[in-house]
Formats: structure tokens, C-alpha cells, sequence
């Protein structure tokens, strides 16, 4: 199907391209059908003017436009006509009676030039094969020889005027080719005009998808995030419960620890009441929170309300304790000393006597 010429449709040149279709090359461009257009132009003035410049007929000719092209880049069949006899070419027209009668089998033909609305279009054999060469197609369509036939009567019933291409058309490469092997076809080709609307519409539901797609990640992501912030809060909300519960009983065991050292009252009443204020604070604060901070909170004041009690019975015992040891200090010094006041008295005495010998 490569080596097939296919122009394409641009602008309104569909008879350029339906001549160079059906001669398989680049042979007429628009300037050329223009030339052969003025042509025709004014040997039709030519003729006119035969019966009198000065007529009521010239003047309304002069005056009417061309005929045979327009600015749009339609040509009429005459300019394709004119073009097709530079190479020897006639064409007849398919639907009138003459050939009718003459029933000829359309497959036995080279090709078809078919015209609707001002739309031109070649369907030509190649090798073997019929081919579509509209240029309103995005490639060549095959048509097989059964289908032929119905092809063109659909072609007439729809309006279209189809002309049979008479002579030898020149040698290009796809016939030579398409006369040694057949082409098989396995996806027909579409219309220009549908491709694009095919490929706008499929470029609209891709970006339709990956837009959802974006919206169905961001609503993930999303909660994703809300599922994370609340599984943060929680994790806070557990970690200040629990950091609060270690204080209080941080607080308890240090209270618990200085009584028990038996510090003075000064230092023990500031310290003590100091720790006193601030678990009551943090007892106050978690009382509605956690069950644990009030049972420890009770068992602190139950605490605290015994020690109130045994701190005066310590304070007594340890006084009675003190005094009792200065009076067993004091008996044992006097136990001690007595001996040696003996001695001493002793002493005085044998000294007093020998005064009194030595006097007498």
C-alpha cells in the first residue's frame, strides 16, 4: 500500500488530487488548472463575442463569474477534461443511456472519476486490484471486483456523476508492483474529519482519566494525611497522660524518699509541701482523666495524713532516746571518776599525817 500515491485533501483541491490520483504523481499543481481555466475562460468569451460585443448576451457574460474555477480551488470538468487530453485521455460518462446500453462490466475498466457536489474523487485499478483514491481518506481503500459494481450503483443513487477514464494511463511503480503480488487489507481507512474527532475524543477521555485519577489520588492522599494527624493526636494525647502519670508517681517516690530521710523540719516542711502542691495540682488535672492518677492521689494523702501522725511519735522518741543516753553518759563518767577521787583522798591523807609526825 506504500508504493500506492495518495494525495490528501487540502483546501478545496480535490480536482488536483483526483487528476494526480488517477496518474499516480505529483503531474498538475493549482497553478497549471488555473492556467487551463482561464484558457477555457476565454475561448468561451471568444465565442461569445462571435455573435457582437455590443449584445445584451456578452455584456451579461462579461459580467458573471468564471465558469471553470473559483477562489475557493474548484475546477470544473472541462479544466479536468482539458488536463486528462495533454496524455490522451478521454472520459464518458458512466450514467448516461449510450453507455448504459452498451453494458459493459465496470471491471474491465481502468478507472473511475466520480464528482458530487463539487467534491472530485479517482478510483483506479492497479495491477489487478480496484483501489478508492479519495482524498478525503486517510489511504487507499480496496475494493474488491464483486463490490465494484455496487460501489458505483451506490455512487449514482447518492447523486454523484461518475465519467469512465478511456486510453492508456502513463506507468507508475504500484501497478507494475500490484500485477506481480495482491494486497490484502485488513482495517479500512477512515475519513479524515472522523481520525481527528476519533483522536480529539480519545486525547479528552485520557485526560478525563488521568484528571479523575489525580482526584481520586488527592482524596486518598488526603485522608491519608487526616488519617495520619489523627493517629498523631492520639499518640500525643497518650504520651502527655503518660509523661503526667510518671511525674505524679516521680513526685510520690521523692516525697516518699525525703520523709524518710528525716530531715529537718525546715527543710522537710518546704520540700515536703512544695511536692505536696504539685501532685495535688497534677491529681486535680488527671482526676477526670485516667483512674490511675486518682488512686494514686488517694494513696499519697492517706500517706502523707499517716505521717502526720508518726512524725510527733519519732520527734518524742527520739528526744526521750537523746536524754536517756546524756543520763547513761553521765552515770558511767561518774562511775569512772569516783575511784580516782578516792585515790586522791588517800593521797591527801597520808600527807596530812606526815605533817603532823614530823611537827611533834
Amino acid at each position: 500500500m506504500e508504493a500506492i500515491f495518495h494525495e490528501k485533501q487540502e483546501g478545496s483541491l480535490c480536482a488536483q488530487h483526483c487528476l494526480n490520483n488517477l496518474l499516480q504523481g505529483e503531474y498538475f499543481s493549482p497553478i497549471d488548472l488555473s492556467t487551463i481555466a482561464q484558457q477555457l475562460d476565454e475561448e468561451e468569451r471568444e465565442r461569445m463575442a462571435e455573435g457582437g460585443t455590443t449584445t445584451e448576451e456578452y455584456r451579461i457574460f462579461l459580467q458573471q463569474p468564471s465558469g471553470n474555477m473559483d477562489d475557493s480551488g474548484f475546477f470544473s470538468i472541462q479544466v479536468i477534461s482539458t488536463a486528462l487530453s495533454v496524455w490522451c485521455l478521454e472520459i464518458t460518462l458512466f450514467n448516461s443511456p449510450e453507455y448504459q446500453r452498451l453494458r459493459i462490466d465496470p471491471v474491465i475498466e481502468r478507472a473511475f472519476i466520480c464528482n458530487y457536489k463539487e467534491h472530485w474523487f479517482t478510483v483506479r485499478k492497479l495491477g489487478n486490484q480496484w483501489f478508492n483514491l479519495n482524498s478525503l481518506l486517510t489511504g487507499p481503500e480496496l475494493i474488491s471486483d464483486t463490490y465494484l459494481a455496487l460501489f458505483l450503483a451506490q455512487l449514482q443513487q447518492e447523486g454523484y456523476s461518475i465519467f469512465v477514464v478511456r486510453g492508456e494511463l502513463p506507468e507508475c511503480e504500484a501497478d507494475e508492483l500490484l500485477k506481480r503480488m495482491k494486497v490484502v487489507q485488513r482495517e479500512r481507512p477512515k475519513l479524515i474529519g472522523e481520525e481527528t474527532n476519533q483522536r480529539t475524543e480519545f486525547g479528552q477521555r485520557v485526560q478525563n482519566n488521568d484528571w479523575e485519577q489525580a482526584i481520586d489520588m488527592s482524596k486518598s492522599i488526603t485522608n491519608t494525611l487526616d488519617d495520619d494527624e489523627e493517629s498523631l493526636q492520639r499518640a500525643l494525647t497518650l504520651s502527655r497522660q503518660h509523661m503526667e502519670t510518671e511525674d505524679e508517681e516521680a513526685d510520690l517516690r521523692r516525697a516518699i524518699h525525703l520523709s524518710m530521710q528525716g530531715f529537718g523540719p525546715g527543710t522537710e516542711d518546704s520540700e515536703v509541701t512544695s511536692s505536696q502542691n504539685h501532685l495535688a495540682q497534677s491529681s486535680r488535672t488527671n482526676q477526670t482523666e485516667t483512674p490511675t492518677a486518682e488512686e494514686i492521689r488517694r494513696r499519697r494523702q492517706a500517706y502523707f495524713e499517716r505521717k502526720q501522725h508518726v512524725q510527733p511519735e519519732i520527734s518524742d522518741q527520739a528526744e526521750k532516746q537523746s536524754s536517756t543516753i546524756l543520763k547513761t553518759s553521765s552515770a558511767s563518767m561518774t562511775e569512772r571518776e569516783l575511784p580516782q577521787a578516792d585515790v586522791l583522798k588517800s593521797l591527801e591523807a597520808g600527807a596530812n599525817d606526815n605533817s603532823k609526825g614530823k611537827g611533834s
